[in-house]
């Protein structure tokens, strides 16, 4: 395990909305030590991912939303671990497009805690990329896993169906801004960034829209 209780890995794959595809390298982040964890969004390549995860026990595997390229080795990944899958409710058509015969395990809901390894991830809904988009919070980590609601310089894209400008805009400043500057932003895909540093353009994203 990494120092700091985060581990991760990159898998690549395709990214499929409204009849496009994108190539794209997402971060699959493994939360926990050397004994127990959670993966935060299992993405192209179960075994890539259950390889970093090595002989650890998975408690869990959460997404931040339903898009195809975070959700797609989670089915995969679920059976080699037996961990449950965690969605959010709101996301289920998106779900429903990659698994029509396989439900998530697990509701994800809005200040619920899931706990690994003594640490705690709090959970954040934060609509706009997605209906369903989630943030984890890890205040002992000083980190916030933002899958694609918060990247460094700027929000997720919201240009593509079940996505709002507006609304993302509510969730980063409602929910994501206030938590203490320093906290590190770990992304759904890209480099981290940290809450002060995006918090001092906000009113840029507002001006330049998306």
């Amino acid at each position: 395990m990494t120092a700091g209780g985060i581990d991760h890995v990159v898998t690549s794959g395709v990214f499929s909305l409204d009849g496009q595809d994108f190539d794209v390298d997402n971060n699959v982040w493994i939360v926990g030590d050397d004994r127990e964890v959670v993966v935060v969004d299992a993405a192209h390549d179960a075994a890539a991912i259950a390889a970093r995860v090595g002989d650890r026990t998975v408690t869990g595997i959460v997404l931040t939303h339903g898009h195809n390229d975070h959700i797609n080795a989670a089915a995969e990944l679920a059976e080699r671990t037996g961990a449950p899958i965690h969605l959010h409710p709101s996301d289920r058509m998106l779900w429903d497009a990659v698994y029509p015969d396989r439900a998530p395990d697990v509701d994800l809901a809005d200040g619920e805690v899931i706990t690994v390894a003594g640490l705690d991830l709090r959970v954040l809904h934060t609509p706009g990329h997605a209906p369903g988009a989630v943030c984890l919070y890890a205040p002992d980590l000083a980190a916030l896993f933002s899958g694609d609601t918060l990247f460094k310089g700027g929000p997720g894209a919201t240009g593509r169906s079940f996505s709002s400008f507006p609304v993302i805009l509510e969730s980063i400043k409602g929910r994501l801004l206030g938590l203490p500057e320093g906290t590190r932003v770990l992304t759904g895909h890209g480099d981290e960034t940290t809450i002060g540093a995006e918090a001092a353009d906000y009113d840029a994203w507002v001006t330049r829209g998306h």
